[in-house]
């Protein structure tokens, strides 16, 4: 639930919330210097953690850890940190801050969604709050609180900096115009067709194109495997409850499948502020009292008169309704009375801090033992939830120890446990996107299957859990190291390479000749009907050549433009006329304003990040370019 993470991004930088800073900081531990305060290897570390970790949820299977491990990605990570040091050092300089009361907002909005987060009253279950927090972000309440706080500060702080930018309008208008800019074009192409009947390619040719591409026909190391897959589902497959087992918890613990009670109950409040006077105080009981002697005249009134007369702006309207009533969600004095209550009985007046209380209870449900063929499914798949739980533990220790001890095969450990011995050919050391969640698809598993054990011996993996209550274990039947395609098998592929290429050349040369000599006359015989393409709209044209067109000098017309259309020949390309439409896309105009707004906003944040690094004195400590992605050394 990546609600939880106190993450606060804006254009260029992503801040990520970390426990707390160290106002000084052991030099050996110390990565960076920011406005006097370190920032720690932990600190850097758990920043690193979680930047890998939204990468990881953000891209799936995709994910290669390995694509992270590089000087760049591992500098921009504490390029993020400092940013944030330093903007946090302003807001302190400058005494500015967010309020705890939006702090706290921003806490139950982030756990609203979430199920099971708040009690009925409306309540924060703050016990549940602290273990979700703990567990999503290792920090405590207290200092999820702080962490979120400091980065609602950077937020508002970049607000304040990217809500002043703007871009004159010229510039917008500018733009506009570029976009919405409409050019007159004909083609004429020089198709390869016409010139790879006089090429001729060579041995030698061949050879020079794959020594000089070899990566191309690079063929990585494969594996054709066996595996077995022991799961939760084909333990509690074979699992069974007696009605004797569902009859013993049923009758052991009968409070859980006892249906509460539920009392729905009316009120009449005339209110007294708890530190009123005792005149005050005598006045609301008399009037109270009053009430009361209305409502027992009629009781069946009682909603009508609590409407007219009842001081409680909630439920006045209402008819005095209080709803179902839970224990503990009203003030004792008023709960107490209503617990005491049968149905349809009137109370006597009640007084609480709030003021003074008539009391009716409108609807009893009696609690009741729910009969036992009505839970009867409900706890027969708690006992088989239970037995499978331990049976599986019990067989995943009996399936782990099996493909270690008996390594050479996986025949004793599908015979032991009922298993399938399956297979699967092609595997690499990385997970293939187009696989999918097969077991064997897992990055933890094809690491265990390259190991050089696992290779050389062709011997049992691990036991690798790849879901939840998912093992899988599996061993090399056939591996084919990584290799490169012999040139005779790609030679003819090569050749139409070549080919290629060489009657690209030659069309190249033709065009470029025919565009010079186009340019001299401004001729305009054998190119195609004119088409009209703008910045918005290229139909009809190759988008390469769309885009040498748009970006062409037009200030003498007709002008021409020669390109390369790789597959396809040599394009020259005669621009005849350019114009404006007659009627301006005012929506389009609109957005690209606010487009090149945010884009000076952007930078508006970079430079005052990059003023406030100076003002903080920023000071690398120890480089993290030599780190691994995962922290490591």
């Amino acid at each position: 639930m990546q609600i939880l993470l106190a993450i606060v991004i804006v254009p260029s930088f992503v801040f990520v919330g970390v426990s707390g800073y160290n106002s000084s900081g052991d030099s050996a531990n110390t990565v960076a210097k920011v406005g006097g305060q370190a920032l720690t290897q932990q600190e850097y570390e758990q920043a690193l953690r979680r930047q890998l970790d939204q990468y990881r949820q953000r891209l799936g299977a995709q994910f290669d850890q390995k694509l992270f491990d590089t000087p760049e990605f591992r500098q921009s990570v504490l390029d993020n940190l400092i940013a944030q040091r330093a903007i946090v050092a302003e807001a302190s300089r400058s005494h500015l801050g967010v309020a705890d009361a939006a702090v706290q907002r921003a806490v139950a909005e982030s756990l609203q969604d979430i199920p099971g987060m708040f009690k009925a009253d409306g309540k924060l279950d703050e016990e549940r709050a602290a273990s979700l927090i703990a567990s999503q972000t290792g920090l405590s309440p207290e200092g999820y609180f702080q962490s979120l706080k400091r980065d609602l500060t950077i937020q508002q702080m970049a607000a304040g900096v990217q809500g002043s930018a703007f871009a004159p309008r010229t510039v917008s208008q500018l733009v506009a115009n570029l976009t919405e800019q409409e050019r007159d074009v004909q083609e004429l192409v020089l198709p390869l067709s016409g010139f790879a009947a006089d090429v001729k390619v060579t041995d030698a040719m061949i050879k020079a194109y794959y020594d000089k591409n070899t990566k191309q026909y690079a063929v990585p190391e494969q594996a054709s495997i066996e595996y077995v897959v022991f799961d939760a589902n084909a333990i509690a497959s074979g699992i069974t409850v007696s009605d004797d087992e569902v009859a013993a918890v049923y009758n052991a613990a009968p409070a859980r499948y006892t249906a509460p009670e539920e009392r729905r109950a009316s009120h009449i409040l005339v209110a007294a502020a708890k530190d009123a006077n005792a005149a005050a105080k005598t006045a609301a009981k008399a009037k109270a009292e009053a009430i009361l002697a209305d409502v027992r005249k009629a009781p069946s009134q009682f909603a009508a008169i609590a409407k007219a007369k009842s001081e409680d702006p909630g439920s006045a309207e209402q008819g005095g309704d209080l709803g179902v009533i839970e224990k503990g969600s009203l003030v004792p004095t008023v709960e107490g009375a209503i617990f005491k209550l049968k149905q349809g009985e009137v109370s006597g007046v009640v007084e609480s801090e709030f003021g003074y209380h008539i009391i009716t209870v409108t609807a009893l449900k009696p609690a009741v033992l729910k009969p036992l063929e009505a839970v009867k499914g409900d706890i027969a798949a708690e006992l088989k939830k239970q037995k499978a739980a331990k049976k599986y533990s019990e067989a995943a220790e009996t399936f782990t120890n099996t493909v270690y001890e008996q390594a050479d095969s996986l025949k004793p450990v599908a015979d032991k446990l009922g298993l399938k011995i399956q297979t699967a050919a092609g595997l690499t050391r990385t997970p293939n996107p187009a696989l999918g969640a097969a077991p064997y698809n897992n990055a933890k598993f094809l690491t265990a299957l390259f190991s050089g054990e696992a290779i050389k011996d062709k011997r049992n993996t691990e036991a690798v859990e790849v879901a939840p209550s998912t093992l899988v274990s599996g061993r090399i039947v056939d591996f084919k190291p990584a290799s490169v395609r012999p040139l005779a098998e790609v030679a003819d592929e090569i050749r139409q390479r070549v080919t290629a290429q060489e009657a690209l050349a030659a069309a190249k040369k033709a065009g470029d000749a025919k565009l010079a000599a186009l340019k001299a006359s401004g001729d305009a015989t054998g190119f195609g009907a004119p088409l009209t393409i703008s910045r918005a709209k290229i139909d009809g044209i190759n988008p390469l050549a769309a885009r040498a067109v748009l970006k062409a000098d037009t200030s003498k017309l007709p002008a021409y433009v020669g390109i390369e259309l790789p597959g396809m020949g040599y394009g020259i390309y005669r621009i005849g006329k350019v114009h404006q439409p007659a009627a301006p896309d005012e929506a389009r105009r609109k957005a690209d304003a606010e487009q090149i707004d945010n884009i000076v906003a952007q930078q508006d944040m970079v430079n005052y990040v990059e003023v406030l690094k100076e003002k903080a004195k920023v000071k690398i400590v120890k480089p993290v370019t030599a780190a691994k992605a995962d922290g490591t050394e």
